[in-house]
């Protein structure tokens, strides 16, 4: 990532974003978490990328180099926490479960970012309080290192409809079946079909945040038909993918 702002405060604000809009890679002192009110974020580090629609969060610790991207009309909100208060206790990047109260502690919190009164600080206390009580998520799409890993992985993710096996993918880059699977899991930590349904579920989240309807991105992201579509996202999300289609349109704000 070339070109990396560095900012000793992460800020705690609200920001609106149109589709496609990005916030180039930067690093700051703090630590940060980042929520879309609606639409989709995309967060992207050295080791991947991590989405997160509107029942998911991002924990960014500090010192970390990322970027954002916003996939739908994104309404941003971003919370920075002091490098020492840690109420997540990790030190890498990670999606984390947004029930209703935390959703709306994050909104409140991030609407009147310059008030440093008492009713605000309390405010504060109860959202770290939740925070550490969120557990993770497994929305993340590793960034493969090893060249054959990564032949194979940009075949898939250009085109998610693919159904090709990864024996397939394998003889079209020249790459055993057995190293491929083995490379799955040694570097990615999950398996092709694993890796495969995520990088799934990202072009569907980006699709649907920008208006596609469900059968067209069931279709275009490699699903035997809609219905299958639907209970992949639900339990991967924990809503369907019309709800998310209609939020991305600000209908659930």
């Amino acid at each position: 990532m070339p070109n990396i702002r560095h900012t000793h405060t992460a800020p705690t604000r609200a920001r609106r974003l149109t589709a496609g809009d990005r916030i180039d890679a930067h690093r700051h002192d703090d630590h940060q978490i980042v929520y879309a009110g609606s639409g989709v974020v995309e967060v992207t580090t050295d080791a991947g990328t991590w989405f997160a629609p509107g029942t998911r969060a991002l924990w960014i610790p500090a010192g970390t180099v990322h970027a954002h991207r916003a996939h739908g009309r994104l309404d941003l909100h971003l919370v920075g926490l002091p490098a020492g208060d840690n109420p997540v206790g990790l030190d890498h990047p990670a999606v984390l479960a947004v029930d209703p109260l935390l959703r709306e502690l994050i909104l409140a919190y991030t609407r009147d970012p310059g008030d440093d009164g008492p009713e605000r600080r309390r405010l504060g206390a109860v959202l770290r309080d939740r925070l550490r009580l969120s557990p993770q998520q497994p929305l993340r799409l590793p960034t493969p290192t090893d060249p054959r890993l990564a032949a194979v992985c940009a075949l898939v993710h250009a085109d998610p409809a693919d159904p090709r096996t990864l024996a397939a993918l394998g003889a079209a880059t020249g790459v055993g079946e057995r190293t491929l699977s083995r490379l799955f899991r040694a570097e990615l930590g999950m398996t092709f079909p694993q890796w495969r349904t995520q990088s799934r579920l990202y072009h569907a989240l980006r699709m649907l945040a920008d208006g596609m309807p469900v059968t067209t991105v069931a279709h275009r992201c490699g699903w035997s038909s809609a219905s299958a579509f639907i209970d992949v996202f639900r339990r991967s999300f924990g809503y369907t993918p019309g709800a998310h289609l209609r939020r991305s349109r600000g209908r659930e704000n």
